[in-house]
């Protein structure tokens, strides 16, 4: 955890399809001022930009995805992946302008831009991290399913379960304290999945017209399509787990607390973190302390954040 505001080092740029639009797009995140957020910059077809900041407030759809639009009509979506690699990487302030409604798909998980932010590496700003602190229990239930996000005394835990009757996926858990190096290592590289018979439903609904097994676990009747199969054996859980962390990131600050699902998905973490929102009590904006002694494992990755000393005379990573 840093306890000064961090941007990118430099400018990265990806490029790709659209897993629902199936259409062409590129993105380029620039680094921006402390107190700026994180904030998408849309190009519109006739060369006019939007700014739509990532925040709750401007969610306008979360079937299959996590749609960001503003007043104007001017939207973003396929939000989730981006912004899990940013809030777990801690990054706070960015510039995201990209030329069409959705972001690339890229491999269909957070890994592409983990690399590209780690390629620059972050810098530290002057400014204090603010953080948002859960003071109290809120919960959201649809059908079985439930998202409930808890007080903590530190740092933010993830308790992700699904379980789908395809005996490929069946009941699956993951829990695990969301940090740099455990983003990075259990839950960055699990792509997107679905199944090949829902295809023609999603076609004709508009989803998944750029999906292939070069950015989509694909299910079969009976196995996994992709050749080279699973990248972990609970991968399914994994990228619920990554889309809840991307989901989350709307907040506006990152969050201390607990946070806990079963058979969630977009629809249940926006609702519930527009459950903790709506509550004023339910939560507190603090400063962030610095950490006593730096990650393990992050020491061998200097790069992710490019010598604060330097920029502030003293160590603020």
């Amino acid at each position: 955890m840093y306890a000064h505001q961090t941007t990118l080092a430099g400018t990265v740029a990806l490029s790709g399809v659209g897993v629902h639009s199936g259409a062409p797009v590129s993105l380029t995140l620039d680094p921006a001022d402390a107190g700026t957020g994180v904030v998408f910059v849309r190009v519109m077809p006739n060369g006019d930009e939007r700014e739509i900041p990532a925040s709750h407030a401007l969610v306008n759809g979360t079937e299959l995805q996590t749609v960001l639009g503003d007043p104007s009509g001017a939207s973003v979506s396929t939000t989730e992946h981006l912004l899990a690699a940013i809030r777990a990487l801690g990054l706070d302030n960015v510039r995201i302008t990209v030329d069409g409604p959705e972001l690339p798909i890229v491999d269909g998980s957070s890994r592409p831009f983990v690399e590209a932010i780690e390629s620059v590496g972050l810098q530290a700003q002057a400014a204090p991290r603010r953080l948002m602190k859960i003071l109290k229990p809120v919960r959201v239930e649809q059908g079985r399913g439930f998202a409930e996000l808890a007080p903590a005394p530190q740092g933010f835990h993830l308790d992700v379960e699904i379980d789908f009757a395809s005996d490929l996926i069946g009941r699956q858990r993951i829990a695990l304290d969301l940090t740099p190096g455990s983003f990075r290592t259990e839950l960055a590289g699990a792509r997107t999945f679905g199944f090949l018979k829902d295809v023609e439903r999603l076609w004709a609904a508009g989803f998944a017209r750029g999906s292939s097994t070069d950015n989509t676990i694909v299910l079969g009747e009976d196995r996994v399509l992709n050749p080279e199969g699973l990248r972990f054996a609970d991968e399914f859980v994994r990228h619920k787990a990554l889309d809840a962390v991307g989901d989350l990131a709307l907040s506006g600050a990152p969050l201390v607390g607990r946070f806990r699902s079963f058979c969630g998905g977009h629809r249940l973490n926006g609702a519930v973190l527009g459950a903790l929102l709506a509550d004023p009590a339910a939560y507190a904006i603090v400063d962030a302390e610095a950490p006593a002694r730096r990650e393990r494992g992050d020491a061998r990755r200097p790069a992710l954040v490019a010598n604060p000393a330097a920029a502030f005379g003293h160590r603020a990573a």
